[in-house]
């Protein structure tokens, strides 16, 4: 399919091929008809591609603090890597289209194939032949609205929750600062519901389309009769309400400006982005409300909703981002609404960039609405991956099952780094990211579908990268196939998949194996052999400043326990596969405790204290503590027995005491074992020989499983470890 994207590093823009991305258990796939370029939002994103390194620095301070932790962590050369890899991935455009669904998802109801539907989202509703889309980010087309005018609906629903926002009775004036594309839907939705509308902007093309779709005023902010024609428009009193559709994230200037032709107690709605520099004073006088309308609507960056698709109950939230785009259709339909009227440009999806020209001022043309057309790009039928070149004689045929950012900075690299594998196919439910490391790998094809590398007969060895839930049923699958499996912890969510991978991982002839990378790294190798020959058992205390994952950021699908079972199940069992590598012994009991932060923006299970024993009488505590400070160095072990202590430092240092004897390693870069690990799973795709015992795998993961149930009282207590 074609897809438009933008290469994050250099800037330049283009229409790329990529497989079609996977149909998702709790959406629909479809097939792109029209899509709209978003000028303001698409402008910055190209803006910001654009600039320099120093400029995209001074632009997302965010990403240079991560930068800078993992050169303080992992060295100067790791980071490189990373960095290029992370820029290197072309990031696509667009969130507002219209198309025909191809596939319905599992969870969901109401929709079926062929069904011509309107779509939104960013990371969604791209430029894009095929897209996949979560169940409360599509609606289905009334009768009457074209696809090019649904392709507005986005736009529509965002303007339509401004103008909600500002919660005005029928004769209201409302002055609309701003009349590009949202600025001008604003002005129509306002005109449908009876306001007298005004309209600013400094571009006169844009004022004169304003006083074609009904404004009473048109004019520029400086114009010198402004307020007196405001004035006699409200005998005297002032608007009821501003919406500020315009962008001027650098200056606060238009609320200043605003206030003046503003009645007292009068409503202002920041839609655009807007820097919130206010003038108290006289806001203070007036007693102006300022509201923010965020996007859509309600429901809008609630996974819950968007990703998940549980909706709102319409008696609590009567209009959810959802609803409002239903409502901008309908409206459409009605004929209260004139698309075709904002539509200046129209593009086929292969010349994306004239028009993107057109977007970043490289041609000079007045631009309101500008729609991206698509012809038969794909069927419903999945697309068998290109003819592959033939394995490379002596390697081992690799299948890689996400590509996500752990999979192409540190994992994918540490594989393809040993020298001995040979990348066959490269599967991303986002096909733009499998075709990404395909490039990157020299992967012989690329799909959406993991049955691609599952049924590749070149391929001996499946590496699965993708989220925890979808762990287990990859591994089962990869083993009941006979390949070799490298699965990125955890291994599974719950003990029925567990039990499933254990009956699977005996009778298969491919290794399973999980990326406990700690085990490997050459510092516990030096633990080991400084209490080997040890006649008593080992007293372990691990600590690990886990840090936080706020409930709000990108990451926090990690706390969903049906999606990626928390932090315990997800991360903890790193610390204690680590133990069991030291003890060389197995859980045998299992005691955990936790602590409620009392905050409602922070999970209140990633604070927990484990005490583990092992079947050769050593014990081990880990302190999993994700309510300390980054600054702080993440973990540290310290292992005690028989008059010898051994100290990992944040994997930067070990200390190894023996009597008045004390042996210091120090290094520049985290030992974490990564490409030790790496190599660990190529000897054994080739010797047949799991470097990790499978029973010390099932081990590891029942703990943490007991460890959730445990928090919860859920455990029975009469269940043996050692069984």
């Amino acid at each position: 399919m074609k897809i438009v994207v933008q290469n994050f590093k250099t800037g330049k823009l283009s229409v790329a091929d990529a497989p079609r991305p996977a149909v998702p258990e709790n959406g629909i796939l479809v097939r792109t008809t029209a899509s709209l370029i978003s000028a303001g939002t698409d402008r910055a994103s190209l803006e910001l591609a654009n600039k320099s390194y120093l400029g995209k620095a001074l632009a997302r301070p965010d990403l240079v603090r991560r930068v800078i932790r993992k050169f303080l962590n992992d060295g100067l050369f790791s980071t490189y890597k990373a960095v290029q890899n992370v820029i290197s991935e072309p990031r696509t455009l667009g969130y507002s289209l219209a198309g025909e669904v191809l596939g319905v998802g599992s969870g969901v109801e109401g929709i079926a194939v062929g069904d011509r539907v309107a779509c939104a989202g960013a990371g969604h509703a791209n430029h894009a032949g095929v897209v996949a889309i979560p169940g409360n980010l599509f609606v289905p087309l009334p009768e009457g609205v074209s696809d090019e005018d649904a392709a507005y609906v986005t736009l529509g629903a965002i303007a339509m929750h401004g103008v909600r926002q500002a919660d005005q009775q029928f004769g209201a004036t409302v002055l609309v600062v701003g009349l590009g594309l949202v600025g001008q839907i604003t002005l129509q939705l306002c005109r449908a519901a009876g306001y007298k509308v005004i309209g600013l902007d400094l571009d006169e093309a844009k004022l004169e389309l304003a006083r074609a779709q009904g404004a009473v005023i048109a004019a520029k902010p400086n114009a010198a009769s402004l307020a007196a024609d405001i004035a006699a428009v409200t005998d005297g009193h002032g608007v009821d309400a501003v919406l500020l559709t315009a962008g001027s994230r650098d200056s606060g200037a238009p609320f200043e400006m605003v206030a003046g032709h503003c009645r007292d107690r009068a409503r202002v709605v920041v839609v655009g982005d807007v820097k919130m520099d206010i003038s108290r004073d006289v806001y203070f006088k007036k007693e102006l409300e300022i509201l923010q309308s965020r996007s859509y609507g309600p429901g809008r960056y609630d996974p819950e909703y968007e990703e998940k698709g549980r909706d709102y109950p319409i008696g609590y939230v009567r209009w959810t981002e959802r609803r409002n785009m239903s409502a901008f259709l309908e409206m459409a339909a009605a004929g209260q609404l004139d698309m075709q009227a904002l539509t200046t440009h129209r593009f086929p999806i292969e010349q994306a960039a004239k028009a993107y020209d057109l977007v970043t001022g490289a041609k000079d043309e007045f631009v309101v609405g500008i729609i991206l057309s698509f012809g038969m790009q794909a069927s419903a039928a999945s697309q068998p991956p290109e003819s592959a070149k033939r394995k490379t004689e002596g390697k081992i045929g690799l299948g890689i099952i996400g590509a996500g950012n752990f999979a192409k900075s540190v994992l994918v690299p540490a594989l393809t780094g040993t020298g001995g594998f040979d990348v066959r196919g490269v599967v991303s439910a986002h096909g733009i990211a499998a075709d990404t490391m395909k490039k990157n790998t020299g992967a012989a094809y690329s799909a959406s579908e993991a049955t691609a590398v599952m049924a590749d007969a070149d391929i001996d060895a499946v590496v699965i990268a993708t989220r925890h839930d979808s762990h287990a049923a990859y591994v089962i699958d990869a083993l009941k196939r006979g390949k070799h499996v490298f699965v990125e912890k955890p291994l599974c969510l719950t003990r029925d998949e567990l039990a499933e991978i254990e009956v699977a991982a005996r009778e298969s002839g491919g290794i399973l194996m999980v990326g406990f990378n700690r085990r490997f790294s050459p510092y516990v190798k030096a633990v080991r052999a400084h209490f080997d020959g040890r006649r008593e058992p080992l007293a372990m205390i691990y600590r690990v400043n886990a840090g936080r994952i706020e409930l709000d950021s990108p990451s926090a699908w990690v706390h969903d326990l049906g999606v990626g079972g928390g932090r315990i199940i997800g991360e903890a069992c790193h610390f204690i596969d680590t133990m069991q590598a030291i003890t060389g012994a197995r859980p045998v009991d299992l005691h955990a405790t936790g602590l409620n932060p009392r905050r409602t923006d922070l999970s209140a299970a990633d604070v927990v204290t484990m005490t583990i024993s092992f079947d050769d009488g050593s014990m081990g505590t880990v302190h999993y503590f994700a309510n300390g400070n980054s600054s702080f160095p993440k973990e540290r072990l310290e292992i005690f027995g028989q008059e010898r202590i051994a100290v990992i430092d944040d994997w930067r240092s070990l200390e190894l005491i023996d009597g008045d004897k004390t042996n210091r390693q120090k290094s520049r870069t985290m030992q974490k074992g990564f490409a030790e690990e790496a190599q660990a799973f190529l000897e054994g795709c080739r010797s047949g020989k799991a470097p990790i015992p499978a029973s010390s795998l099932i081990d590891t993961t029942l703990v943490t499983l007991l460890a959730v149930e445990d928090l919860h009282g859920a455990w029975d207590e009469t269940l043996d470890l050692g069984d």
